[in-house]
């Protein structure tokens, strides 16, 4: 993880969506084309891309190029980070 994130909300927001969470997953394992991921869901390549976008905005997916092809892998770190933060809600009582 290169920058740890700041903002919450936006990794929430990132993973409110369910083929945003299909992308995590699936990247999980392995760096994946934008195309492969297309394939996954039922959505346009286009719209593919706009997910994915705010997917690396937010932090959870990092986009690597290797040679001519761009891929995209999950970034464990700050899944680990976003899960350790919801689960501080439960643990204590929140001050508003």
């Amino acid at each position: 993880m290169a920058d740890a994130p700041t903002d919450l909300d936006e990794v929430l927001r990132a993973l409110s969506h369910p083929d945003r969470r299909a992308f995590v997953a699936a990247c999980r394992d392995g760096a994946r084309a934008a195309g492969e991921l297309a394939e996954l869901s039922e959505l346009s390549l286009a719209t593919v891309s706009e997910h994915l976008k705010v997917l690396r905005k937010s932090g959870l997916l990092v986009l690597e190029k290797r040679g001519r092809f761009w891929f995209y892998r999950t970034d464990a770190a700050v899944v680990e980070w976003a899960a350790k933060e919801v689960a501080r809600l439960v643990e204590k009582p929140v001050s508003i």
